[in-house]
């Protein structure tokens, strides 16, 4: 994805971070719904994409066509998509579906924190392991001519006992892989479900070995700033010379010696 979409998908992910917080499934459905309108639509996709068209007037096409249709947070997201730039008309519905794919995980979150992302991780996994050794189970699952809801039962017989959260992922992996072997798509979708179980786990690098006493110490303050309780990682670099990194999600802070000599050296450089 170009930079100029990779900027309007950070922005429509950002929107829509505070609409997860209560979100049900509901939301990612609707969201694949509309993604299946534009990808069989090719001219509703050139229209939102063509830079000469003001940002209000591609919204503005939008809302005309989904309001009452859909829920008020799918039609603000799809709105933010069409509201920014996009370097090809493929990148906004490759924009949606991660949105999409990103509410499912933060409902399978909901439902019972990290625990639900793993569960839902494993689901998926465990899917792509049955399929990738079987080239019978690819031919069935990659048939154009099968129905889609026989896909989609097939594909849930293979992973018994799996999540509503992953249930969801599979269905629309195999009813509508856009182009792409549903097993490669599959993975597609557990790479952006680990990408929100980051936000559970606090990478600590340090520069030496800490103590029991010192991680527990670490983990109670990160769990209190965050909110949360996070799985902590903890490994050894000694090129740090002292002090820590800590990565949680996103946010990184780099407390460590290294890192201050790094930031004198480029003042001392000019």
């Amino acid at each position: 994805m170009a930079s100029v979409s990779s900027e309007s998908l950070a922005k429509a992910l950002e929107a829509l971070e505070p609409k997860l917080a209560l979100a049900t499934v509901e939301l990612p459905k609707e969201l694949f719904a509309v993604l299946q309108v534009l990808d069989t639509n090719s001219g509703l996709r050139r229209a939102l994409t063509d830079p000469a068209r003001e940002a209000a007037d591609k919204a503005g096409l939008l809302a005309s066509l989904l309001r009452g249709k859909v829920s008020a947070d799918a039609e603000d997201t799809v709105k933010q998509l069409a509201s920014t730039r996009w370097s090809s008309e493929r990148d906004i519905s490759d924009a949606l579906e991660t949105l999409a794919v990103t509410a499912v995980a933060a409902v399978a979150e909901q439902q019972a924190n990290a625990a639900g992302l793993d569960k839902l991780q494993k689901d998926l996994f465990d899917f792509t392991e049955v399929v990738s050794g079987n080239h019978q189970l690819q031919a069935a699952l990659d048939d154009a001519q099968a129905p889609a809801e026989a896909k989609a039962n097939l594909a849930l017989k293979l992973v018994p006992g799996a999540c509503s959260a992953a249930q969801l992922l599979l269905r629309q992996a195999v009813t509508a892989p856009r182009g792409m072997k549903p097993v490669r798509l599959v993975e597609r979708f557990m790479e952006l479900v680990a990408k929100r179980q980051q936000r559970w786990i606090a990478h600590i690098v340090s520069s030496r070995a800490l103590t029991d006493v010192q991680v527990q110490r670490l983990e109670a303050s990160l769990n209190k700033l965050y909110g949360r309780e996070l799985k902590i990682n903890v490994s050894v670099d000694p090129t740090l010379v002292g002090g820590l990194v800590i990565k949680v999600g996103d946010d990184i802070v780099d407390a460590s010696v290294a890192s201050r000599v790094a930031e004198l050296r480029r003042a001392l450089a000019g």
